[in-house]
């Protein structure tokens, strides 16, 4: 397929994109083998703050992905970056799962609302306590603002519409640092390079965002300079690839179909 054949690298997301909840879609698994087989160059992206980095790599193993944490470049990676490089003390809106990859941060006398996936604690009083300490002074910092993602019951509400609810309460703009933002997938892609020294002359251009959400994956990866393929798997829904102003580069019906083309497009 017509611009395949440039690709020398790939961002790949994870929920939706290569499995749902706690079931790989057909085929992503010996997808992701017959990249390592070709020695493609991926790394995969994801906005999921539900759990640690350790234990998603985890689940994903159990899946039958052979995946190391350091193939994984989660929002929640980036916020630690921010608030470690901004020395803040911050209210974490999370799952505990999610809180292992905090645990050297000082939450003590709070000067921040960092706030992720977090069903229980997304609650009157909670984020009462949130909306309060917004309004004395303390930043608005949102993991990522997904409006909704795909589980195995269907789709679920992602944490923007509550990171909206703090926005209009306070009259502040929340810090995001997940998807879509132009610097999480720059960021991405510098972690890529760094476990591979032989892309250090890696242009934007030539790197392949590939996701399901035609928003938050496509569109900001095309915002950031890279390239953008869309999957019809996970959250798409029809017509997708039409509702947004610039439509991504390419679409396919899954990741799996898509990695057969490339491979093929490189042959």
């Amino acid at each position: 397929m017509k611009g395949l054949s440039k690709i020398k690298a790939l961002l790949i997301d994870l929920s939706g994109t290569i499995h749902i909840d706690n079931e790989a879609i057909p085929g992503a698994v010996q997808a992701v083998q017959l990249l390592r087989e070709h020695k493609i160059p991926f790394q995969f992206v994801t906005n999921t703050t539900k759990e640690s980095q350790i234990r998603l790599c985890h689940r994903l193993n159990k899946l039958g992905f052979d995946v190391t944490s350091q193939e994984i470049y989660s929002s929640l990676s980036a916020a630690k970056r921010l608030i470690v490089s901004q020395e803040l003390r911050p209210m974490l809106l999370l799952e505990e799962e999610a809180l292992e990859d905090f645990q050297d941060v000082s939450t003590d006398n709070p000067n921040a609302v960092v706030i992720g996936l977090a069903p229980s604690k997304f609650n009157y009083n909670t984020l009462t306590e949130a909306f309060n300490l917004v309004l004395g002074g303390a930043s608005l910092i949102a993991i990522h603002k997904a409006r909704y993602f795909r589980t195995s019951a269907g789709l679920a509400l992602g944490p923007g519409g509550f990171v909206t609810g703090l926005e209009y309460s306070t009259g502040e703009k929340a810090v995001v640092v997940g998807k879509p933002e132009k610097e999480f997938f720059r960021s991405a892609l510098e972690h890529l390079k760094g476990r591979n020294v032989s892309l250090n002359s890696l242009r934007l251009e030539d790197t392949l965002m590939i996701g399901d959400d035609v928003k938050d994956d496509i569109n900001g990866a095309q915002e950031a300079g890279l390239k953008g393929a869309l999957v019809k798997t996970g959250k798409y829904s029809d017509g997708d690839e039409e509702k947004v102003a610039q439509p991504p580069d390419l679409v396919f019906d899954s990741f799996p179909k898509l990695i057969e083309e490339y491979l093929s497009s490189n042959s």
